[in-house]
């Protein structure tokens, strides 16, 4: 009987996933209370733990990064970018997903590469190579950096008191594994996808649109396009200092979770207690998007109405609701989990990484994927540095191409290269995704294995 009542909650909370993901924005937090809801009010479930820190990191981090939006730090980093791109475009394949990977490590969010993507697209085809190539592997990039930075909300969840800070790891920890991890796995994607498909000239659906006069065949990067000379003249001084004041407060991030005994110390109940990772990315990032304002000359009001703030401020609601649920639906029902599949998971740990993967396919979410299923991983016993390892596994969203970035990347591509199959799942991310999700998770193994 208690068996049969666990499957139809988990039958209601994958519902509500499903749900939640295809209403898509705040819907995924929307649903995901509704599950809370019939949890606690119906199945008699005790409400589990409220990601508050995450919440928080994500309000301070966003109000950051939406700042430096409004001062034009990020427009300034897109200029300076594409005229790095324009200076080696034989070697787009690699440049290209790099300067996303370090775009979204800087700022936290895969969504900085809108303004990239464009400008790989145009620099392969302008340069007679496949567009696919380099689109493909800067779209993953992007997400990959995710589990890299020192500002991303999945990043904080996993560094939370509730989940592996609570077991002794640090900022440090998750960017000594997971920053060469990922540089490995798209250097290596990167090398594979530029032997995929047929040259740009000889692909049918290019010629096609040259045939039709959509794409002129004699465009190079001398002849169209100009510079981005623009982008770095006097009109950008404010811009400038933004950045420069963004980048401060990444580094006094990295810098406090890498050498926590730099953090304030305070006496609490007769017990001297150190001040915690989450709270001083919280108190450092609101105090940067302060000195953002100021030195930038940017607006508050333009900071809310830029697309930096709606996403981190729909990925906040999400996280409340989905993870809530999750984390009651979990904790609600450990003793099974613990006595049906400890054994198993502990011992193959890599299940879990599966289980990770296909979560994050129905949640849209790193850091609600994270949320959501990292508490099972503590509770079934599972080394927390293997987790770390696994974080990769979070970014399987590629899977179904109907995430932002995916949707984008395909309408960048003017030359049709980057596409969806006839299948659907059969899609240009799929060989890049899975190429950086094995690898990733392969070069952190490797990395624990010898380091710690």
């Amino acid at each position: 009987m208690a068996t049969t009542l666990i499957i139809i909650q988990l039958f209601i909370v994958l519902a509500l996933i499903f749900i939640g993901a295809r209403v898509g924005g705040i819907g995924l937090g929307i649903y995901g209370m509704v599950g809370v809801f019939i949890l606690v009010f119906i199945f008699g479930l005790k409400p589990g733990n409220i990601p508050l820190d995450v919440m928080l990191i994500i309000v301070s981090v966003i109000t950051a990064t939406a700042s430096l939006q409004a001062a034009g730090g990020l427009d300034y980093l897109v200029g300076l970018a594409a005229k790095f791109l324009r200076k080696h475009p034989d070697h787009i394949t690699y440049y290209g997903p790099l300067t996303t990977w370090l775009f979204c490590i800087v700022a936290g969010t895969a969504h900085t590469s809108y303004s990239l993507l464009p400008i790989i697209s145009e620099i392969a085809t302008k340069s007679k190579i496949r567009p696919e190539r380099p689109m493909t592997v800067a779209t993953i990039a992007a997400s990959l950096g995710i589990t890299g930075s020192p500002m991303s909300a999945a990043t904080a969840a996993v560094i939370s008191t509730d989940l592996l800070g609570g077991k002794g790891i640090e900022l440090k920890d998750i960017l000594l594994v997971c920053i060469p991890a990922s540089l490995i796995a798209i250097l290596v994607s990167s090398f594979v996808q530029n032997r995929v498909g047929k040259e740009l000239v000889d692909d049918p659906e290019y010629q096609r649109r040259v045939k039709e006069g959509l794409i002129d065949p004699n465009e190079t990067l001398e002849t169209a396009g100009g510079s981005d000379e623009s982008a770095t003249n006097g009109q950008y001084k404010y811009a400038k200092r933004a950045v420069w004041a963004f980048l401060l407060g990444v580094f006094l991030v990295v810098l406090f979770g890498s050498i926590p005994s730099l953090r304030p110390s305070y006496m609490v109940d007769g017990e001297m207690q150190r001040l915690s990772m989450p709270h001083t990315i919280e108190i450092l990032m609101m105090s940067i998007a302060a000195l953002i304002l100021i030195v930038g000359k940017a607006k508050v009001g333009d900071a809310v109405k830029g697309n930096i703030f709606g996403a981190g401020m729909n990925a906040m609601v999400s996280i409340f609701g989905i993870a809530w649920m999750g984390d009651t639906f979990f904790n609600g029902n450990i003793d099974f989990f613990k006595n049906g599949i400890a054994d198993i998971v502990t011992q193959y740990p890599f299940l879990f990484a599966i289980a990770l993967f296909f979560m994050s396919i129905m949640l849209f979410s790193q850091a609600a994927t994270v949320r959501t299923l990292y508490p099972l991983g503590i509770a079934l016993g599972i080394s927390p540095m293997a987790l770390v390892a696994m974080f990769p596994a979070v970014n399987g969203y590629f899977f179904i191409p109907n995430y932002p970035t995916e949707v984008a990347a395909i309408n960048f591509d003017r030359t049709g290269t980057t596409r969806i199959g006839k299948y659907v799942i059969n899609h240009s991310f799929q060989l890049s995704g899975f190429i950086t999700t094995f690898v990733s998770i392969g070069v952190g193994y490797l990395i624990i294995t010898f380091l710690y």
